[in-house]
């Protein structure tokens, strides 16, 4: 068993899971990543520096599995001081149109997930300990088609505060809610033609986050001592403007090209 202090990275075999799993090694901490990609977990803890990190499965969907990867934890490392939830879906579609299955997906990782996430870590962290979610630039700004990610990381906001009500003095509980990054989550979306040029349109700062600038952020929440129940915009200013309309622009993306118009 690990002596040294360990951070569990829920979500950390890739994107900004992974660079956050890489930024709390070099902090020297023990480093465990969680993941359903098990493979890719294992990846990340193969090239972080230092030793003693380890990749276990979990699906945070599933309770059974959330507890049965925490208690494996506890069995790796001496004392958890750090717990970091990065998974996240989204889907596409209008509040008319949309699936309530794919809906229902969508909380259950976003949002149920997370809440499963926080109560195990409320029980396994030591005293002094954080907790740090990943909410959205979506919890406050709504987008046409997102209905199930808005509301799930709306949500997720509000868990974040309420479970750092309840879990202080002994730890604290922050997010950190970024705007757009390149991820594979973001991928798909941004391989549209227009998307990523409307959503730079609207960043002051005129450029998208790195995985890196979301790591540094939770690092800081990780060690800053007097805050708790904080949700870090994180997004360029973005905050301040116009969110995309993504979904008009898979609309246009999708319609068949128009052919040859008959003569008349």
């Amino acid at each position: 068993m690990s002596e040294q202090s360990c951070a569990i990275v829920v979500g950390g075999a890739s994107g900004i899971g992974a660079a956050i799993a890489q930024s709390m090694a070099r902090e020297g901490k023990t480093v465990i990543v969680a993941d359903r990609n098990t493979e890719g977990a294992q990846t990340v803890v193969e090239q972080l520096p230092g030793t003693g990190h380890a990749a276990l499965p979990v699906d945070v969907a599933d309770e059974a599995s959330v507890a049965a990867m925490f208690e494996q934890a506890a069995q790796h490392a001496a004392s958890i001081d750090t717990v970091v939830h990065c998974p996240g879906i989204t889907t596409l579609g209008l509040v008319t149109d949309l699936p309530v299955a794919k809906f229902r997906r969508v909380v259950d990782v976003c949002l149920s997930g997370t809440f499963l996430v926080i109560q195990q870590a409320g029980r396994h962290l030591v005293d002094g300990g954080a907790i740090i979610t990943l909410s959205s630039l979506n919890a406050r700004q709504p987008a046409v088609g997102m209905s199930a990610y808005c509301s799930a990381k709306a949500g997720l906001s509000m868990l974040t505060q309420v479970a750092a009500l309840e879990l202080a003095p002994r730890i604290r509980v922050n997010a950190v809610a970024p705007g757009l990054v390149h991820t594979p989550l973001t991928s798909g979306a941004l391989g549209v033609d227009g998307v990523e040029s409307e959503y730079v349109e609207n960043i002051p700062l005129g450029k998208p986050g790195t995985p890196e600038d979301i790591a540094e952020a939770v690092l800081y929440l990780a060690r800053a001592q007097w805050i708790t129940g904080e949700v870090l915009d994180l997004n360029g200013g973005a905050h301040m403007m116009r969110y995309p309309n993504v979904h008009a622009h898979f609309e246009r993306a999708t319609q068949p090209a128009a052919g040859p118009q008959p003569a008349g």
